[in-house]
């Protein structure tokens, strides 16, 4: 059994419609604020391997709870990873590209140089170092852009922004690799059964949508499948200030996959499937 940290987030909705007989633990069974409550949980459950799929991921609101989201994204994962090391099992822990500056134009590579510009980042990163300081058998896979048919996302914004508006602004100097819920899930899932098999595999990996864009021209796609006549302006970051600072640079190399014989997912067909979920398209 795969005991999952997360039921109602994006990729945690996707993990139970491909393992639907793992554990699944919402804020109601397992408050990442109280740490200790991680421990009881895998002690109690004792699975086979545990998958953080949960996270405080409210990048702006972060800048003013940044204490708060240290404990949910860096000490609870902290403490899964020890008892996960004591119980020697595997942890498969969600992680993001805000842990890196932001700045250049280069993919980066898993173990390159970290300085998160954002609490959010911060907070992430504390998790990925107390998962390794654990020593426990861990696969920390750091992500992008995620989207899906559900909850908050950047495609489910910008079709009801289209409802109104047939003109939007979208910043168009930050580049990444949007990534598909449902492809983290399955690679999140196949990263734990690996590890279970070969904890040599543990590490830190990269894994985004591929081919990497901008905001924008990712919202031009999303119009352009949903058969909606929106232009869209290209704008600097500059002119959409938000509390947190972004990073404009959020490519990242998933070369290393090769290890789990995974591949970056093509964004643009999980575009599809996710508007027929939605039901924009048939």
């Amino acid at each position: 059994m795969i005991l999952v940290f997360g039921q109602s987030g994006q990729v945690a909705t996707e993990l139970g419609r491909i393992i639907p007989d793992a554990v699944f633990l919402d804020r109601v069974a397992c408050d990442l604020s109280k740490p200790s409550e991680c421990v009881d949980a895998i002690l109690y459950n004792r699975p086979k391997a545990v998958i953080n799929a949960a996270a405080y991921t409210a990048v702006d609101k972060a800048e003013t709870e940044e204490e708060l989201a240290t404990i949910i994204n860096g000490a609870a994962p902290t403490e899964m990873a020890r008892t996960c090391e004591e119980l020697r099992i595997p942890l498969v822990h969600i992680s993001t590209d805000y842990v890196f500056d932001g700045t250049g134009t280069e993919a980066r590579l898993p173990n390159d140089p970290v300085d998160p510009v954002n609490a959010y980042g911060r907070s992430k990163l504390a998790g990925e170092a107390g998962i390794r300081a654990s020593g426990c058998v861990h696969a920390i896979m750091r992500t992008s852009w995620v989207f899906s048919s559900h909850g908050n996302n950047f495609v489910k914004t910008m079709l009801r922004l289209s409802e109104t508006r047939d003109t939007l602004n979208v910043v168009a100097d930050q580049i990444g690799g949007p990534t598909p819920a449902r492809d983290i899930a399955y690679a999140a899932n196949a990263m734990a059964e690996a590890l279970i098999a070969d904890p040599t595999r543990t590490g830190t990996y990269h894994f985004s949508g591929a081919p990497d864009v901008s905001w924008a021209d990712f919202a031009r796609e999303i119009f352009r499948q949903a058969g909606r006549n929106v232009v869209v302006n290209d704008i600097p970051t500059a002119d959409f200030p938000t509390p947190a600072k972004r990073p404009l640079n959020s490519r990242m190399d998933c070369e290393s996959l090769r290890n789990f014989t995974l591949r970056r997912p093509d964004w643009k067909a999980a575009l599809t499937n996710v508007l027929e979920e939605l039901e924009v398209i048939r």
